[in-house]
């Protein structure tokens, strides 16, 4: 019986996202279940084993046409051992040994990474990357996270930090980061980046304007809010949106003239702004891009949306066995 099955599971702090997919990466099947964090997420394990093997025998899958499992997780993948540290959001305080315990409980092989690098290998397959060899994958939501591929390869760098884009340093001496360092890119494009600025720019502006009338009133303000009352005119978010597509701009450039990718891909809750974001972005990404980086890679949005996670899991499956 011929292996055509890749499973796919896309591991995050409030849902573990999974699918069945064929070796084209056509996804036939797909489900989810919550995170369970309690007790120090001893329960994420078993329960992705256990959701898995039910799947399996809901669809009626032969376990004997499943290539293998890819996994996307947050933390630091140590591909070798397969093992995960640091993956605070999943409330493992521990070196978790997710390969081992998976395979044990499922019979297949399981090929780990990061969780970005997962989505950026789904969305240079089957997304805006059109299954083309170099691709450069940028993620804006909570935080901001990265995924390079080159050469058909994810870029993992000697300690697994290939791709930390969101830790390129766009403003020196800036905000700062949960890393430790100051003036990252993080602090100004992710989600309550966002939101930093605005609140910063609206101390400063005298104008009138919604922004800074919800601001002063200690109104909840969100990155959704100020991209919205940006699409309507209003001058203070205006304001924000061009600071954070600078920034954008610039980091992105600075990684596309290093790697020449024939894409940038921008993905992510804060890329839902779409259109009115990339072209902004673009803008300023021509004004720092090389000549001949200019004229041969382009900035486009994310496709997949949450499917690049599961996506990009199932490739490593892939890879790995190929």
């Amino acid at each position: 019986m011929a292996k055509d099955k890749l499973i796919g599971v896309d591991l995050g702090g409030t849902t573990i996202k999974f699918a069945i997919l064929t070796e084209t990466g056509e996804i036939q099947q797909k489900w989810s279940i919550k995170t369970n964090v309690f007790d120090d997420g001893v329960h994420i394990v078993p329960d992705i084993i256990e959701s898995i093997n039910h799947h399996l025998d809901l669809y009626q899958l032969d376990p004997k046409r499943v290539i293998g499992i890819g996994m996307g997780t947050p933390g630091t993948v140590n591909r070798t051992t397969g093992t995960v540290t640091g993956a605070y959001n999943l409330n493992w305080k521990t070196e978790q040994n997710v390969k081992a315990d998976i395979e044990s409980g499922t019979g297949f092989l399981l090929t780990l990474d990061n969780d970005a690098n997962a989505a950026a290998l789904g969305e240079a397959w089957r997304g805006a990357g059109n299954n083309d060899d170099e691709v450069s994958f940028i993620t804006l939501g909570t935080g901001v996270g990265g995924g390079l591929v080159s050469n058909g390869q994810l870029i993992h760098g000697t300690a697994g930090a290939g791709g930390e884009i969101g830790h390129v340093v766009v403003e020196p001496n800036g905000y700062l980061c949960t890393c430790g360092n100051k003036g990252c890119l993080e602090q100004y494009t992710s989600a309550t980046g966002v939101v930093h600025l605005a609140q910063d720019f609206s101390e400063e502006y005298v104008g009138s304007s919604k922004l800074k009338q919800l601001i002063a009133n200690g109104d909840e303000v969100t990155s959704k809010i100020v991209f919205d009352l940006a699409k309507d005119g209003d001058f203070l978010a205006n304001k924000v949106i061009d600071k954070v597509a600078y920034y954008l701009g610039y980091a992105t450039a600075a990684m596309s003239n290093i790697l020449n990718p024939s894409a940038v891909v921008i993905g992510g809750g804060v890329a839902a702004a779409g259109e009115f974001l990339r072209a902004r972005v673009e803008k300023n990404w021509q004004t720092f891009a090389f000549p001949t980086v200019r004229s041969t890679t382009r900035v486009k949005l994310a496709e997949l949306g949450n499917d690049a996670g599961v996506i990009g899991a199932a490739s490593l499956a892939r890879v790995d066995t190929n």
